[in-house]
C-alpha cells in the first residue's frame, strides 16, 4: 500500500497524484507513472513513509496529496509528454548540459530520446565535453601558455612587496616575449644560448674533439668547456633573476618549466664539486668518475628548455598529460598483442633450426618491432605458418596503434590551435 492510500480514504482520485513543479500543477494517473517505475515520479508510488517521499521531492502536502518540485516548469512540459508518449525530445534554447541534468534528475535515460533528437544530443554533448576539456587544460596544465604569461593574478601579487614596480617590469619582460621589444630581445638571447648549449653538447660527444693530457688522460676540449660554462652561467643568472622577481617563489618553483631549468644547470655544479673532491684523492670517492659521467648525461635536460620558446612542444607535453587514458589503452592493447603473437610464433618456429625465434622472450622482441611496423630484420620467421602469423601481427599492430593515436592527435590539434590563438592575442595586446 502506498503512502497516499494510508492518509486518504478511497475515492475516484486515489488513482492520481498532484504534481506541482515551480507553480505548474498537474494531476497524473498512477497507471501512466507505472509505465516508467525507475523515474522519479514512478518511484513516488512505491514510497511508504513521509521521509521516503521527501527524498524524491522538495516538499509534500499530506492533506492535499500534492508533491512539490523546485524545478523548471517549462521543462516539465516535456517530461509530461515523455510519460504520455514514451519518448523524450530536446528543448530548444536550453543548454545541453542543463538538459542532461534535468533528465538525470527526473530519472529519464538517454535511451528514451526519440530518434529525431538522439544524434543531435550526442553531437552537442561531445561539443560541451570538448569545451570542458579546454577549460580543464587552462586551469590544470602547467605547460599552458597562460601559465607562462604574466597573468592579472600574478601582477596583483606584486602590490605591497619590495621593489614592486621594478620586479613587475622585469617579470613581465621575462615571462611574456610579446610584451615589448626588450622582451623579444631577451627571448631571442635565451633561445640562442639554449641552441649553443645543445650544439656544444652534441659536438662534445665526438671523439675528435677530445684531447689528451701529458699523462694520457682524456680531457675535455677547452673551447667546448668555455662555451658550456658560459651557457650554464647564463642559465643560472636567468633562473636566479626570475626567482628573485617572481611574485610567488613557491608557485615559481612548482612550475614544470622552472623545474626543467633547475635540472639543466644542477649537473654542472654537482660535477664541478665532484671534480674538486676527486682531486683530493679521497679513497671513499673512487667511484666519483662514474657519478660524474651520469651527471653529465643529465645535460640532456637543456633540450627541454626549448619548450619555453615553442608552443608545439608545450602542446605536446600538455597533450600527453591529458591523454593518460588513451596511452594506457595503447599500452594495454600492445601488451596483449605482443604476449599473444610471441607465444604463437614460438610454437610454430621452435622446430626450425634456421629460425632464431627459439624462446618466448625473443618472440616478445619480434612481436614488438612487428606490431609497431619498425621491422629491424634481426629476427624473422622462416616457416610458412610463421610468416602468416607475422602478417597477422603487422595488421593487428596497425589497427591497435591507429585507434588510440587518432584521439591523441585530435587533442594535440585542438590544444595547439588554442595556444596559437592565445599567443596571437597576447602579441596584439
Amino acid at each position: 500500500m502506498v503512502y497516499g492510500q494510508i492518509l486518504r480514504t478511497h475515492g475516484p482520485d486515489d488513482c492520481c497524484i498532484t504534481v506541482n513543479v515551480g507553480g505548474f500543477r498537474q494531476r497524473m494517473d498512477h497507471n501512466v507513472l507505472k509505465r516508467f517505475p525507475q523515474t522519479r515520479l514512478g518511484r513516488l508510488l512505491c514510497c511508504s513513509s513521509n521521509e521516503a517521499i521527501l527524498e524524491l521531492c522538495d516538499d509534500f502536502s499530506p492533506s492535499e496529496m500534492e508533491y512539490y518540485f523546485d524545478r523548471n516548469p517549462r521543462f516539465f512540459c516535456y517530461v509530461l509528454n515523455f510519460y504520455l508518449t514514451g519518448k523524450m525530445h530536446l528543448v530548444d534554447g536550453l543548454c545541453i548540459v542543463s538538459f542532461f541534468q534535468e533528465i538525470e534528475y527526473w530519472g529519464i535515460k538517454e535511451r528514451h530520446l526519440d530518434c529525431c533528437c538522439t544524434n543531435k544530443f550526442h553531437e552537442l554533448m561531445e561539443l560541451a565535453a570538448d569545451k570542458c576539456w579546454d577549460q580543464r587544460s587552462d586551469e590544470g596544465s602547467d605547460l599552458s601558455i597562460e601559465s607562462l604569461a604574466a597573468s592579472e593574478d600574478d601582477i596583483e601579487l606584486f602590490e605591497g612587496s619590495w621593489c614592486a614596480d621594478v620586479r613587475r617590469n622585469i617579470w613581465i619582460r621575462l615571462e611574456n616575449p610579446g610584451y615589448s621589444t626588450s622582451a623579444k630581445v631577451l627571448a631571442v638571447a635565451s633561445l640562442s644560448v639554449v641552441i649553443v648549449s645543445i650544439v656544444a653538447m652534441c659536438v662534445h660527444s665526438m671523439p675528435d674533439t677530445n684531447k689528451m693530457d701529458p699523462n694520457d688522460k682524456k680531457i675535455e676540449n677547452p673551447v667546448l668547456t668555455f662555451f658550456e660554462t658560459l651557457c650554464v652561467l647564463y642559465f643560472s643568472a636567468e633562473f636566479v633573476l626570475r626567482l628573485a622577481v617572481a611574485p610567488s617563489a613557491r608557485k615559481f618553483l612548482c612550475n614544470t618549466l622552472n623545474i626543467i631549468d633547475l635540472m639543466s644547470v644542477m649537473p654542472f655544479y654537482v660535477t664541478l664539486a665532484c671534480d674538486i673532491m676527486d682531486e683530493g684523492e679521497n679513497k671513499e670517492l673512487e667511484n666519483v668518475g662514474k657519478v660524474v659521467q651520469i651527471l653529465r648525461l643529465m645535460r640532456v635536460f637543456r633540450i627541454l628548455k626549448l619548450a619555453r620558446h615553442s608552443a608545439g612542444l608545450r602542446s605536446l607535453g600538455a597533450t600527453l598529460r591529458h591523454s593518460s587514458n588513451e596511452l594506457g589503452q595503447l599500452l594495454l592493447f600492445m601488451s596483449v598483442g605482443i604476449s599473444t603473437f610471441s607465444v604463437l610464433i614460438y610454437f610454430v618456429e621452435r622446430e626450425s633450426k634456421e629460425s632464431e625465434l627459439q624462446t618466448i622472450p625473443i618472440g616478445w622482441w619480434w612481436a614488438t618491432i612487428s606490431m609497431t611496423t619498425v621491422g629491424y630484420g634481426d629476427t624473422f620467421p622462416v616457416t610458412l605458418p610463421g610468416k602468416i602469423i607475422g602478417a597477422l601481427c603487422i595488421i593487428c599492430g596497425l589497427l591497435i596503434v591507429a585507434l588510440p593515436i587518432t584521439n591523441i592527435f585530435n587533442k594535440f590539434s585542438k590544444y595547439y590551435q588554442r595556444q596559437r590563438h592565445i599567443d596571437l592575442r597576447q602579441s596584439m595586446n
